[in-house]
């Protein structure tokens, strides 16, 4: 071999090995299924749980809110998630009861996938949409949203879709024939949008799935959540179609190395799905309380999440008590429906109002983040749900308790609920023989109690708490 091939094939090795460790670096700053826990993430190298407290998604769609001062209030409470939604889907004024509702933009303000006309007549204010064409501020908004929130370490879930619950927000949609100038297909029952009936329809979606995930394609803070709640109406066809969708991000992203997460939002409450979807790696619930909804599904070998919050009242607690008990029962996400976000208050300081679908406010931030700093100390990777017959409570039958343990017998419980708010309850735990140190949280302020019992000879051990209100974190290590 003479020189010229030595150094030409010197070259060639120096550009692979560049391009190999520049994708092995990109693909561990991709947020990812642990791999030796699949029921955790990892993002930027680390284990992660995601914990957020969310605007209601009008953060991109809505020009007039300032995502850069919401993305501060997060990353100041410890909160590491958000959720947005595409701009398929927008909301009139006053829906849900929402006051200050970000997804419903006042005129002209609203921006989605496509650009603007010359033709006025939009629903909701402005001309019409022209299907045909990208809106370039669009896609420089999402995509700046997006790196804002990676500056601050945080996760952004994008839902490409949401469901149209009804022909309200179906006509406020840049697809609804009335609010283009392409002819789209006079479709007047809502329900038949998200689904497979219509090609013309399906195909202009198809088409901003391609163009976002080609958009966003760099980016590691990321994944998609396919649709909000294609639980109501249709839901065959809405599966259906689901199915088609994922398959859709899926083939995008066929040529890219790293690629991102898909997420299934599967039912409210709770629902067993009895096998992985295929395409699909993440497994998300709204209002899942009681936390059945991990046990359920922890055969998937998958995250699970909570990724929405509501219709239980504006009280913190019922908030708090549903995040500690979905992560302690071994969920890996939790996000909060936080309605004190609104344009013009986008720091949280809007003062929810009782007649509110939900809560939020800078104390249930605040809240949150004690769960994301209790969490963090953990070696959470190792540990898996509490099995029966390790830990009871003793006299108080409205009492709960559920945990994490590892293989170290480092273990974490949450007690929810106290008959007599104040005072301490009873706590019952099989342990190993030895000495243990045990770490109670408040899990309001914060505060701790530490104590600790050496030369423990093994089996029942019965601790008193310390006094509490309503909830209480145990660490024991």
């Amino acid at each position: 071999m003479d020189l010229k091939v030595l150094n030409l094939a010197g070259w060639f090795f120096s550009v692979c090995l560049f391009f190999s460790c520049s994708s092995s670096s990109q693909k561990g700053e991709f947020l990812s299924v642990h791999p030796d826990n699949p029921h955790y993430f990892m993002f930027r190298g680390k284990p992660v749980i995601l914990t957020g407290s969310t605007e209601h998604y009008g953060a991109v769609l809505n020009l007039d809110f300032d995502y850069v001062k919401y993305f501060d209030e997060l990353a100041a409470r410890g909160l590491n998630v958000t959720r947005t939604f595409s701009g398929i889907y927008v909301e009139p004024k006053g829906a849900f009861g929402i006051r200050g509702n970000t997804l419903a933009p006042d005129s002209g303000r609203f921006i989605c996938p496509w650009a603007r006309s010359n033709e006025p007549g939009y629903a909701a204010g402005g001309n019409k949409f022209d299907l045909d064409s990208w809106d370039p501020e669009y896609f420089n908004r999402l995509k700046d949203f997006v790196a804002e929130a990676a500056k601050r370490d945080i996760v952004v879930e994008l839902d490409l879709f949401s469901n149209f619950y009804d022909t309200l927000q179906w006509k406020l949609s840049p697809l609804h024939y009335s609010n283009n100038v392409n002819g789209t297909p006079k479709v007047t029952d809502h329900r038949e949008v998200l689904s497979l009936k219509h090609p013309e329809l399906l195909e202009i979606q198809e088409m901003m799935v391609r163009k976002i995930v080609e958009e966003l394609r760099d980016f590691g803070n990321l994944y998609y959540e396919i649709c909000n709640e294609p639980y109501f109406g249709d839901t065959l066809a809405l599966r259906q179609w689901e199915d088609h969708m994922t398959r859709i991000v899926v083939d995008a992203e066929k040529d890219m190395e790293p690629r991102h997460l898909i997420s299934h939002n599967v039912a409210n409450l709770k629902k067993k799905v009895s096998q992985p979807r295929e395409g699909v790696s993440v497994y998300n619930f709204h209002y899942a309380a009681p936390p059945v909804a991990v046990g359920m599904n922890y055969h998937l070998d998958f995250p699970i999440g909570d990724n929405e919050t509501g219709f239980n009242g504006t009280d913190d607690e019922t908030y708090r008590k549903e995040a500690w008990n979905f992560i302690l029962a071994g969920g890996a996400l939790f996000n909060h429906l936080d309605y004190s976000f609104t344009v013009g208050a986008e720091d949280g300081t809007f003062a929810v109002q009782k007649d509110q679908p939900g809560g939020g406010g800078r104390a249930l931030r605040d809240q949150l983040g004690i769960l994301a700093g209790f969490m963090k100390q953990l070696d959470f990777i190792d540990m898996k749900p509490v099995p029966d017959g390790v830990a009871r409570i003793i006299g108080q039958e409205k009492v709960s308790v559920r945990g994490l343990l590892d293989d170290r017998r480092t273990m974490v419980f949450y007690l929810d609920g106290n008959e007599t708010p104040g005072t301490s309850a009873l706590l019952e735990i099989n342990l190993p023989a030895g000495s243990h140190r045990f770490t109670w949280v408040n899990t309001t302020t914060g505060g701790q109690t530490v104590n600790e019992i050496r030369g423990h000879k093994g089996g029942w051990l019965m601790l008193n708490s310390p006094l509490y209100m309503t909830d209480i974190a145990l660490r024991i290590n």
